[in-house]
């Protein structure tokens, strides 16, 4: 059984929810700089990371499973909902629908990773990104069952990459977040920011969360013990990673000069 929905909810509402949403947020605010006209979909609990792309994605919407439970979002009056709430691994959406999906909240929990990953797979467009943000099994806020990352399987970045590709994606990114210790007290902005300036340099590999940016591929289906190319670049807010593999020289350019 998954974590209610409010009690995620109410984490987020949190200091230390709010410290894990801007940390993360660092990240995918960096690796996706642009989103214009483009359909996005959060799986699990992943409505605090869309947000800040509503403005400017075409679509974004948020599918809850059922075994969580959904709260209507965005919660802000006369805005229409753009959450949905389903079956865990029977998602109400065409294929390749959407270019980005953001996943939180979602893998720890889950009864059945490869059918999970195989229907994000699925609605996924071409050559698509998606992100999983998971908790770090060498992290402390795993070890904590106040949160709701201390719930259900932590992963090691050699788990993620073994059931991605079973699931035909190719890991291009990884990154790790949330170095302050998941208490309270530790949480607070200008703590955080600290923690987290520190941890990426003294100790990067103990991070409270593992993020992995993967792609869609469909031109090729591999067995799910062949090896699978990973390429070795964090996903980092400096500038110069703010791109993922195969995006347009032009968006490039444009960061450059700015």
């Amino acid at each position: 059984m998954r974590t209610e929905v409010t009690e995620i909810d109410r984490f987020y509402r949190s200091v230390r929810g709010e410290a894990a949403r801007a940390m993360v947020m660092r990240r995918l605010e960096a690796l996706w700089p642009d989103v214009t006209g483009l359909d996005m979909l959060g799986y699990g609990f992943a409505a605090p990371y869309l947000e800040p792309f509503r403005e400017t994605a075409r679509r974004a919407v948020a599918f809850m499973p059922s075994t969580q439970g959904a709260i209507a979002w965005p919660d802000r009056h006369g805005e229409r909902c753009a959450s949905a709430l389903g079956e865990e691994t029977r998602l109400p959406f065409a294929e390749a629908l959407f270019d980005r999906i953001i996943a939180v909240h979602a893998l720890e929990e889950a009864d059945d990773l490869q059918r999970l990953l195989r229907e994000l797979w699925r609605v996924l467009a071409p050559e698509g990104r998606l992100v999983i943000v998971a908790a770090h099994r060498s992290g402390a806020w795993a070890r904590v069952d106040a949160t709701p990352f201390g719930h259900g399987r932590p992963f090691s970045r050699g788990q993620l990459s073994r059931l991605l590709g079973g699931a035909l994606f190719e890991p291009v990114a990884w990154a790790r977040a949330l170095y302050a210790p998941p208490w309270p007290a530790f949480c607070g902005p200008r703590v955080s920011d600290m923690f987290e300036s520190a941890g990426e340099r003294l100790w990067p590999g103990f991070g409270g969360l593992i993020l992995v940016e993967a792609i869609k591929h469909v031109g090729a289906v591999r067995p799910m013990t062949a090896s699978v190319p990973i390429r070795r670049k964090a996903l980092d807010a400096a500038p110069g990673a703010a791109l993922s593999r195969n995006e347009p020289s032009r968006k490039l350019a444009t960061k450059d000069k700015s």
